[in-house]
């Protein structure tokens, strides 16, 4: 597998330093407040990544952190009269919600920063004594910035560049502007624990650093999140952890790109901010994940709802072709022919294809490509009569249904039956368009009576009546199915 490493800024073969394992770090929520697209799009990215590489054979343990105590953690608390602990176990709880939802496999360990304190302590205390790290008089530590000469390499900036114009703020007790906390002292009604330097907690980056050692054997195979978190957070967590162990922190460094709402930055201040909950009030979360998995996860996405409407459409398209093919493999009479041989090798082409696209740093927007290929060949096959009734047509279906799920597997897709997941997307879009479901049926009801009665008149106006609301009727030898145009 090749895998694009921030690191070096190329892609590379991926080989897990222990043959047949892999350790993969993810930085986690800060736990304040509900998630929203961007940790939507993190989440399933890194739960793709875990799941291929599960799917190629390694034994994957996967890391991933919450942070639990943090200054908008203690903010939020403030604002609702609630302990630090409870605002994070609220938001935590939350997260794992939105994520099941979102099939994302949870994590074989979930650390949280306030179980690690003495870990982050010793950290500490470890890079005071390298002299990589001071204390103040009034108890904060600090990282000597300046004593790490390689910091910079994972976001590529220049020291130099940085301290032009950095400033040491007013009451600050730093060496130099560029050095960043590592242990914060006690402040009046803010959640503390005894340290040698006093009362305090930990700075935001040390808890990774401890955190991850704490589980998993240095250097990580794979250390990930957000594009956002490549300067300062992980930039530091290198810095901080290599200063004390003298090894190297992760072999692989993966990020993935912004989550854009309408082409534009998605913010609290724009107005343009969703939470996970605001879209699912309207779409499947099968469906955001989809949509999410519609660009190769290092670019940038926008998200716009034309674009959630097109992923449902295609969605649809996928279990529909999955439904036809239950149906035909309810038959119990098959010709004895073969499919021709050039449909056969289409497919293992197809499949040769999804292989290498997931192989080249995990390319989930062509390997959705190869899968609707895919459809297309089965839907060739149930269109030509001769095909669909032989053999071959079965052996094709049956392989079809079988790549479709272990390519599902691996993309954490279609697992539900068909269906299923279509009357589900039904009635969501019936929800979306404020389609009384009842109503529809009532009217079926009404129609199948003129029918009946030889009322033709009355159960063609019926119908348009349906098709005013958005809903479209198919007749069929077991009744009356309906679903939203």
């Amino acid at each position: 597998m090749l895998i694009y490493n921030t690191l070096s800024r190329k892609k590379e073969e991926f080989i897990p330093l222990h043959e047949g394992k892999a350790n993969v770090y993810v930085c986690g929520i800060t736990a304040y407040d509900l998630c929203h697209l961007g940790h939507a799009r993190s989440s399933i990215v890194f739960d793709v990544l875990i799941r291929y590489l599960r799917h190629t054979g390694l034994d994957v343990t996967f890391v991933r952190n919450f942070t639990d105590v943090d200054d908008k953690i203690i903010k939020r608390a403030n604002e609702v009269g609630m302990t630090s602990q409870q605002v994070a176990e609220k938001y935590i709880a939350a997260f794992h919600e939105d994520m099941d939802k979102l099939g994302c496999l949870r994590a074989d360990i979930e650390p949280k920063c306030t179980e690690h304190i003495d870990e982050m302590i010793a950290l500490c205390e470890d890079l005071i004594k390298k002299e990589k790290a001071y204390a103040t008089p009034s108890g904060d530590v600090y990282f000597r910035v300046r004593k790490f000469d390689e910091y910079g390499k994972l976001s590529g900036r220049d020291v130099d560049d940085m301290r032009s114009g950095a400033r040491v703020a007013p009451g600050e007790e730093k060496e130099d502007p560029l050095d960043f906390a590592l242990w914060k002292s006690a402040k009046p009604d803010e959640p503390s624990w005894k340290s040698p330097w006093g009362q305090g907690r930990p700075g935001w980056h040390i808890e990774c650093s401890a955190m991850s050692e704490k589980h998993l054997p240095l250097p990580l195979d794979i250390h990930g999140g957000g594009q956002d978190l490549v300067f300062p957070h992980h930039e530091n967590e290198i810095a901080q952890t290599e200063a004390a162990t003298g090894k190297e922190f992760a072999r692989y460094w993966v990020h993935n790109g912004f989550v854009q709402v309408d082409s534009e930055k998605m913010s609290k201040s724009l107005g343009n901010f969703s939470t996970i909950r605001d879209i699912l009030e309207n779409y499947l979360p099968e469906t955001l994940r989809f949509f999410l998995l519609t660009k190769h996860y290092r670019s940038p996405i926008d998200f716009t709802f034309n674009g959630m409407d097109e992923a449902e459409k295609n969605l649809k398209r996928i279990y529909q072709t999955l439904a036809l093919i239950d149906t035909e493999l309810q038959k119990s009479k098959w010709t004895p022919n073969s499919l021709p041989q050039e449909l056969v090798e289409e497919a293992d082409q197809i499949e040769a294809a999804w292989n290498n696209a997931m192989q080249d740093d995990m390319n989930t927007a062509a390997a959705l490509g190869h899968l609707f290929t895919l459809v297309r060949l089965a839907n060739r096959v149930t269109e030509d009569k001769a095909m669909r009734k032989s053999e071959g047509g079965r052996d094709m279906f049956v392989r079809i249904q079988k790549v479709i799920a272990l390519w599902g597997s691996v993309l954490g897709l279609f697992s539900a039956s068909p269906a299923a997941f279509l009357g589900e997307l039904r009635d969501c879009k019936a929800a979306r368009r404020n389609i009384e479901a009842a109503k529809v049926e009532q009217l079926l009801v009404e129609r199948q009576e003129a029918r009946k009665a030889k009322d033709f008149a009355r159960s063609d106006a019926i119908r348009d009546e349906l098709a005013q609301m958005g809903v479209e009727v198919q007749d069929t030898p077991a009744g009356a199915v309906w679903d939203i145009a």
